[in-house]
């Protein structure tokens, strides 16, 4: 998967069926990138889009 690719509702998807979308988002409003990727593993979301999640949020640095 590339960032053209990217479905970003699939991750939020996953991280929903194990009850973790709330902290996901609270580690990504407070820029937790080491919380975010535990919670993506967690989820068993691949390295690979896992990446991609770390981008966007560097990307979206303070515009949010």
């Amino acid at each position: 998967m590339d960032e053209t690719d990217f479905e970003g509702t699939l991750v939020l998807e996953q991280l929903a069926e194990i009850g973790e979308l709330d902290d996901f988002f609270e580690a990504i409003d407070s820029d937790d990138t080491q919380r975010a990727v535990l919670l993506m593993k967690k989820a068993k979301i691949d390295a690979a889009t896992i990446a991609i999640v770390l981008k966007k949020m560097e990307d979206s640095d303070g515009e949010h």
